[in-house]
């Protein structure tokens, strides 16, 4: 199923599909922050590396496949595959957007 997703949020799921660190964290606003695994990385340089950590540690696709609205944030939910421990996951992201880019982005499953 296609869903249409704010141009940021695209371009974040994009950027990540090429395991493009830098293109992911370009996304963001300079002191944003990102929340996943029980962990949260303060601005974009933080954000940079955990994103290029991940890429190296698994290979993985993600399909977003629905998308709400809670309070100020966007939950995209996506279904990854990959070889990480378990192989799939659906995951709910919920992004709060300002100024055009990513202010804060929390994961959860």
């Amino acid at each position: 199923m296609t869903i249409e997703l704010p141009d940021i949020i695209a371009d974040y799921f994009a950027a990540d599909s090429k395991k493009g660190a830098g293109a992911v964290a370009a996304c963001f606003a300079d002191d944003a922050v990102v929340r996943d695994e029980g962990h949260s990385y303060n601005g974009v340089e933080a954000i940079r590396q955990w994103k290029a950590d991940a890429s190296t540690k698994y290979t993985y696709t993600v399909e977003p496949f629905a998308i709400s609205r809670e309070g100020d944030r966007t939950v995209v939910t996506s279904h990854l595959e990959g070889d990480f421990p378990g192989g799939t996951a659906d995951l709910r992201y919920y992004f709060r957007l300002e100024g055009g880019k990513i202010a804060d982005l929390e994961i959860v499953q």
